[in-house]
């Protein structure tokens, strides 16, 4: 829960014109930098936030913070700010970026909107834009192979084992029939042809035939 002090929350309420933004960049090497929107740099807990270095939010998800969602940023590049070979280097891959709203009259009055991870930095012309993640974006990856009928192995790769040479520009659709009556690999098949599907919900007992438990192929 995000604790906002009193003041801080009278002063959103009532629009008040003295509130910016701030962004602040934790690099892995330890490199902390800031930046804000404000019209003049500000230092906020210790650390100069650089004016005219050119951030802005840009046109994204705005759902960072709690949710996984995406956000961009962009600005410009400049020596004193973002370099163009550090980018290059990959100073900046992986850093933290949190982003504040501030009072630029009084910048110990701050509140964290959201925290992100930077996973791309890229140069357009000119400026840059760097991606953002949220905390919770990794739940959405993928981690390990993932059930289903069709095979997920790249024919003739280490795990399909086809040996292309006896199958000169053959295409393979990665259904158990084809990897069996086409290449004869069955053993080698990477799917999982028994896994029922949504016809499996619309089944129902019939007479006649095998009921042994065995499989429906």
């Amino acid at each position: 829960m995000r604790d906002i002090p009193d003041e801080m929350v009278a002063r959103i309420e009532s629009g008040a014109a003295t509130l910016c933004h701030v962004w602040r960049l934790m690099r892995a090497d330890g490199v902390e930098m800031g930046f804000t929107d404000h019209d003049r740099d500000l230092t906020v807990d210790g650390v100069v936030c650089r004016a005219a270095s050119g951030w802005t939010a840009g046109a994204g998800e705005s759902g960072v913070g709690a949710a996984a969602g995406s956000f961009v940023a962009s600005g410009g590049l400049d020596d004193d700010a973002l370099t163009e070979a550090d980018i290059r280097a990959g100073l900046y891959d992986g850093a933290r970026v949190d982003l504040w709203r501030v009072d630029w009259t009084q910048p110990t009055l701050a509140v964290r909107l959201w925290s992100a991870t930077l996973t791309r930095l890229r140069r357009e012309g000119e400026a840059f834009v760097a991606e953002l993640e949220g905390p919770l974006a990794a739940l959405e990856r993928v981690v390990g192979r993932t059930y289903g009928r069709d095979c997920d192995a790249q024919l003739g790769d280490r795990r399909c084992r086809v040996d292309m040479a006896l199958f000169p520009g053959q295409a393979c659709d990665k259904r158990w029939a084809t990897c069996t009556r086409v290449f004869g690999n069955g053993l080698n098949f990477q799917g999982f042809p028994d896994i029922p599907g949504d016809d499996f919900l619309t089944a129902h007992p019939a007479g006649g035939g095998r009921h042994d438990g065995g499989s429906r192929r």
